[in-house]
């Protein structure tokens, strides 16, 4: 609700906070290779079955934890192949 609340605050149509986090899935699966529980839990989804939930006791917060900062790494521009586009006038 904070995201979408900033964008209407933007003025920003045509983004949606689903669009942005439906992109860090993507990048989770096809440039940093994160396992797909990890990627789940740092979106807060639930993985598994109601019997593999009960016995996953872990909040995997360390693995988020790296797997944020490698994003953030990334959104800034700072590894992987960002490509800036220029707008054409």
């Amino acid at each position: 609700m904070v995201f979408k609340s900033l964008l209407r605050r933007m003025d920003r149509d045509g983004f949606t906070v689903h669009g942005f986090r439906s992109t860090f899935r993507d990048w989770c699966s096809e440039s940093a290779r994160a396992e797909r529980e990890v990627a789940e839990a740092a979106l807060a989804h639930a993985v598994g079955t109601e019997a593999e939930r009960a016995y996953a006791r872990s909040d995997l917060f360390d693995r988020r934890a790296e797997l944020m900062e490698r994003w953030g790494r990334y959104v800034n521009g700072e590894t992987g192949d960002v490509v800036r586009l220029i707008g054409h006038g």
